[in-house]
């Protein structure tokens, strides 16, 4: 479209600049006790909903020993909060093992729970410190944790995504040459061995050079592309054609003003402090 419309030229996109970000996922903040309450809840409407009869749902007590673990959690009481989330687990694990029971009979059943009853165990026998995958959302259990060193927002949830972008502006200004999702989280420098072909068939011509962040440092692009080279930003590898001016060396002190603790026209004098203390008021003489 951007050539059709001469808003670019076909030589503007054989220079790129390729960078990772995520795709964040309308999901809530994941914690233990939500994740297991909302486990349990959909849990008890799928029985209700095929007319298994649990033992008991434990709706209202469930609510509140979630209630109870935000509040100890808040007040930084966390034996009351811990003690608290064993209260949600186990109210989780006794309507768990309620629906097995009652289903182990039935195949159409077991398949309509399988998968429920897959994120219920995961999420009821998950750690915070675990390794590995784990469940943030139930709705979208494809949700991964990345971190991307932001202050203000330490941890995303959702998708890494690769972005690849004009170097220089175009006529009609900078244009997005490709984006792709790359579920698993993989390292910034592996993704360029998919990247690549795919910009040069969407563009329909080899690049020239590509210009990325330190986070490509032992990158895995194709050895037989004919590529000038991957180009590290300024941050990671000062390079002569993206040097930034030097900052001006600081200018000396003005020479119409003193220094600190000298007379203008005279010899030095001790500080006010130090003058204060040496100088001792008068006693007066007892008659």
């Amino acid at each position: 479209m951007a050539r059709r419309t001469k808003a670019a030229k076909p030589s503007d996109f054989s220079k790129v600049i390729v960078d990772t970000t995520v795709q964040p996922k309308a999901v809530a903040f994941p914690t233990d006790a939500k994740l297991m309450h909302r486990a349990r809840e959909r849990l008890a409407r799928l029985a209700g909903k095929h007319g298994v009869r649990l033992r008991q749902s434990y709706a209202r007590v469930g609510k509140h020993a979630l209630i109870a673990y935000q509040r100890y959690a808040h007040a930084k009481q966390f034996k009351r909060a811990n003690r608290a989330l064993r209260r949600v687990r186990t109210y989780l694990g006794r309507v768990f093992r309620d629906i097995v029971r009652k289903t182990k009979d039935d195949a159409n059943l077991r398949q309509v729970f399988a998968e429920p009853l897959s994120l219920a165990f995961r999420v009821r026998h998950q750690r915070q410190n675990q390794r590995g995958r784990k469940v943030y959302s139930l709705h979208a259990p494809e949700v991964e944790c990345i971190g991307k060193g932001k202050a203000h927002r330490p941890y995303e949830f959702g998708v890494k995504l690769s972005v690849a972008t004009t170097l220089a502006r175009s006529k009609g200004g900078q244009f997005i040459a490709h984006v792709k999702a790359f579920p698993g989280n993989p390292y910034d420098g592996h993704t360029l061995k998919t990247v690549i072909p795919e910009i040069e068939t969407q563009i329909g011509a080899n690049l020239a050079r590509i210009v990325a962040d330190r986070g490509y440092r032992g990158h895995n692009a194709p050895p037989d592309h004919k590529m000038k080279g991957l180009y590290l930003r300024p941050e990671a590898r000062p390079h002569r054609r993206y040097q930034t001016r030097p900052a001006p060396p600081l200018g000396r002190r003005a020479r119409h003003r003193p220094r600190q603790g000298r007379a203008p026209h005279g010899p030095e004098l001790p500080q006010g402090s130090a003058r204060r203390r040496r100088q001792r008021r008068p006693r007066r003489r007892r008659l």
